[in-house]
């Protein structure tokens, strides 16, 4: 850059520059304007879209006290789940997917409109940006599947905290439900750490209602209306006892014979329980009927003619082993031992020659 030495030339230079000040100085502040307009915009719009999408969680969160509500709530909307704790939770985790997504998709677009508005060429920007997804999908694909599966997971509620689930790699007590990984509690207290988008299929235990399923053995001989009366008496009590009272949904219902065997049969009985507790209902229930058969003398197995007849040919044979001595067993007599069979004579020595008979 040359200095001016002569003040005809500081005065051209001055003029030069005021003219190109006053040329782009419109463009300028358009340009300005234009950029503070894209940030503000960008900021507004950005808390509207988070404040609507927290009051329609919020609203979505809340129990259906209406026939609009229950529309809205249509994406956290299941029949086995109305645990207000459970619904506050996936709520939650949603809102803060949405209002993540959101402000980046907002914030990300006023980027590249103020680069564009300070005439910056967006092309080999878009063309770097868009190889660079390319190679990072690639790369970070499992981790990409980990996450939406996850998204998915908590909008539909397929778990969550506190609910037994079977991944078909683990089973346990869910502890903690994240985008990326699901944390659970083994049956032996061991922890899992399953990857969201590595489960293929999941068996919830804790959702809707479960069923206690109970076979009774009873006596071939016994009157089954007789023990059915049975089952049912001590089933309706069992339903008015504390805390069974709430863990019985409906019932117990006797389904009949579910095989029959020589000495006995087998009788099934399913119970409709709260989620998750089909296991101690059956317990208790077996415990109920075990001391209703006794005070009525029912009998579990027939003792069968085999085994009584078996059981007295061993009594019988223990007794005359006590009063006679025992015998032991005698090999039948060789035919050598008789001096007459010719067995015997065969065996023989050949007599010696007398000495008058030798030449």
């Amino acid at each position: 850059m040359r200095i001016p030495t002569s003040a005809q030339e500081v005065t051209d230079t001055t003029k030069q520059a005021a003219s190109w000040f006053d040329t782009h100085w419109q463009g300028w502040l358009a340009g300005g304007v234009r950029i503070v307009f894209i940030v503000v915009l960008a900021f507004v719009l950005r808390a509207v879209v988070r404040k609507l999408i927290t009051q329609l969680i919020t609203r979505m969160a809340r129990s259906h006290e209406s026939q609009e509500e229950s529309r809205l709530g249509g994406l956290l909307a299941n029949t086995g789940v109305v645990n207000p704790e459970r619904r506050q939770q996936r709520s939650e985790a949603i809102g803060s997917v949405l209002r993540s997504v959101a402000s980046f998709t907002i914030m990300g677009t006023a980027a590249l409109m103020v680069l564009s508005a300070l005439g910056v060429n967006l092309a080999p920007l878009l063309a770097s940006a868009g190889v660079a997804g390319v190679a990072i999908g690639f790369g970070a694909r499992n981790l990409v599947t980990d996450f939406l599966s996850g998204v998915f997971m908590i909008m539909e509620d397929q778990y969550g905290v506190g609910d037994e689930i079977d991944t078909g790699v683990a089973t346990g007590t869910v502890l903690e439900v994240g985008l990326r990984v699901t944390k659970l509690r083994g049956t032996n207290g061991e922890i899992w750490y399953i990857r969201n988008g590595e489960v293929k299929r999941i068996a919830n235990m804790s959702q809707g209602w479960s069923t206690a399923s109970v076979d009774v053995q009873i006596g071939y001989k016994e009157d089954l209306p007789r023990v059915e009366g049975l089952i049912q008496e001590a089933a309706e009590a069992l339903s008015k006892e504390a805390p069974y009272d709430e863990l019985l949904w409906a019932p117990v219902s006797v389904l009949g014979v579910e095989s029959v065997a020589a000495d006995s049969v087998m009788v099934r009985i399913e119970a409709r329980t709260a989620p998750g507790k089909s296991s101690v209902v059956a317990r208790a229930l077996r415990q109920r009927l075990k001391a209703a058969f006794d005070l009525a003398g029912v009998k579990v197995k027939e003792e069968t003619p085999t085994a009584a007849a078996a059981a007295a040919a061993a009594a019988a044979a223990s007794v005359t082993a006590t009063a006679a001595p025992a015998v032991t067993d005698q090999a039948p007599p060789s035919a050598l031992a008789d001096p007459a069979s010719p067995r015997f004579k065969a065996t023989e020595p050949i007599p010696l020659p007398r000495p008058e008979q030798t030449p």
